[in-house]
């Protein structure tokens, strides 16, 4: 799963391969994309789960099939030890964001574990991460090896972790039903949570927890960040997926300057404009986020735009 050289093209089926089996069963090739997509192994390209297409194919839905072959009772038992900076990375991950490991100190087998990276490493080896050779990244794949990860989380004994993907789940709602307090409060806790950059003090960290904060967006959405649109680049865009009724969040950060500002400027530079390069026409909520370095307080406003 490193480095398959010529075996990768059969390690899992190819994106051709694919393409022939949706168009015989009449399935959509980009949803089997989201969900069983991921795993990209050198010349091969992207290679997807056999047992998991097969399955959508046969029942003609989609949905997650990994646990049909695989117990996810070992990812559970290493998401659980207690290794710097592992709590932090699966937060990372969740919100689909990517890791950079160090693939060296990993001692092929699974019980000689001795930090963050040699966890992701076997991760990778089990097929819960897949890992970029050129930027030496790894993530979470697809959605069904997500979902594996947020069951883990759910159901293991890290109350932080399994509180991180609450509050992600309570913020999202609260967006959406643009109840500004709510969300201010739920940024101010993640803030003052040890999963939040220790040098919070620029707009860039700033940046890292909004997104992080939102990672059971990645569900519905696609996240871009600063996207080229109108007279700028807006600071985050939460897409939705194909098929989903959620509307598009388009958000803006402001630093020691007010949640008023952000929404202005989103209208003055006409950052909704970046939605016209993905054909959406209808609803956006427009999101404004401040953060006051005085008073330690995050203030959030919340419009409506069509």
């Amino acid at each position: 799963m490193l480095e398959p050289g010529p075996l990768a093209e059969y390690i899992g089926f190819t994106g051709e391969e694919v393409r022939r089996l949706c168009k015989k069963h009449g399935l959509a090739f980009e949803e089997i994309c989201k969900w069983y997509d991921g795993y990209c192994l050198g010349k091969a390209g992207h290679v997807y789960c056999p047992n998991s297409v097969i399955e959508a194919a046969v029942n003609q839905r989609l949905g997650n099939y990994w646990t049909k072959t695989e117990t996810y009772e070992s990812l559970k038992t290493y998401i659980e030890l207690n290794f710097d900076g592992l709590r932090d990375g699966i937060v990372e991950l969740l919100g689909g964001k990517r890791c950079r490991i160090d693939i060296g100190t990993f001692q092929n087998d699974m019980t000689s574990l001795s930090g963050r990276d040699d966890i992701f490493t076997l991760l990778v080896h089990l097929g819960y991460l897949a890992y970029d050779i050129e930027t030496e990244e790894v993530f979470i794949p697809n959605e069904e090896v997500r979902g594996e990860f947020v069951r883990a989380v759910r159901e293991g004994r890290r109350p932080e972790l399994a509180k991180a993907v609450r509050l992600s789940d309570q913020l999202l709602s609260a967006t959406l039903r643009m109840d500004e307090n709510m969300v201010s409060e739920i940024l101010e806790t993640i803030h003052e949570s040890e999963i939040t950059p220790g040098n919070y003090s620029h707009e860039q960290a700033l940046r890292y927890v909004v997104i992080t904060a939102y990672q059971s967006a990645i569900d519905h959405y696609m996240c871009f960040e600063k996207l080229a649109g109108g007279k700028g680049y807006s600071d985050i865009l939460f897409l939705p997926r194909k098929g989903s009724s959620k509307p598009p969040l388009l958000i803006e950060l402001k630093w020691d300057k007010s949640a008023d500002k952000a929404i202005a400027q989103i209208r003055e530079k006409n950052y909704m404009n970046s939605l016209k390069k993905f054909d959406y026409e209808g609803e956006i909520l427009l999101v404004g986020v401040n953060y006051s370095t005085k008073s330690k307080k995050h203030t959030c406003r919340i419009e409506r735009y069509s």
